[in-house]
């Protein structure tokens, strides 16, 4: 989606969730570091950032060597998951989003949610800025074999949509996200929301936009 590589229309965009829509990253980062407190061991917000976009399995398995053997994961993610339900009635959108629902409307373009969180938390975002009727489908925790950064997640959405994974935009935030979009074979963009974009990440993307906003100016027809 660069000025110089510009591709035709999409059949279909598939959204990250937490991010990318939501502003839920920055509450899940708060709610770590409380629960980590709480439970008297220090944590930092790189330490967090390791988890961004990878699905519950690999990052228990990073909280088990993070805090040692000794520590109970399943009930650190409980007291994690507990520290994040109080934050989540003050969950925002992310700049663009409605705008650039809007825009996908105006094209008749489909769209689908592809996310490693589970689907309860779909649900109730969605619900809390009444956007579940703009979706026509959503791919979450339980949804596919491997979580992100593999492919899986994104194979599955294109599956789901009927539409050839390298005539999807995929819209991601994390640099696992990027990573199996790309792998997938769609064409990536990054809208970066707690991670900058990398060398790396720039390499596997047709852009990095600022927000959804700059996206919307590179779908026209």
């Amino acid at each position: 989606m660069t000025a110089s590589a510009a591709p035709a229309l999409p059949a279909a965009v598939i959204f990250d969730m937490d991010g990318l829509l939501f502003d839920s990253e920055i509450l899940s980062r708060d709610a770590f570091l409380s629960a980590s407190g709480e439970i008297g061991r220090a944590a930092s917000e790189a330490d967090f950032l390791v988890m961004v976009g990878r699905p519950w399995t690999i990052n228990r398995v990073y909280l088990q060597d993070f805090f040692g053997e000794a520590q109970d994961i399943e009930a650190f993610g409980a007291v994690w998951r507990r520290h994040y339900v109080t934050l989540k009635a003050t969950l925002a959108l992310k700049a663009g989003v409605v705008e650039f629902l809007d825009h996908l409307d105006a094209l008749k373009i489909p769209r689908a949610i592809c996310t490693s969180s589970v689907h309860e938390d779909v649900a109730f975002n969605l619900a809390l800025h009444g956007l579940a009727h703009r979706f026509d489908a959503v791919i979450a925790s339980g949804d596919y074999p491997k979580g992100k950064p593999a492919p899986d997640p994104f194979l599955r959405a294109a599956e789901v949509l009927g539409v050839d994974p390298s005539e999807c935009l995929a819209l991601e935030d994390s640099h696992n996200g990027v990573r199996a979009a790309a792998a997938a074979g769609m064409r990536t963009v990054m809208v970066p929301d707690l991670l900058p974009a990398t060398d790396e990440i720039r390499a596997l993307c047709r852009l990095v936009a600022a927000d959804l906003h700059e996206v919307r100016t590179h779908l026209t027809p």
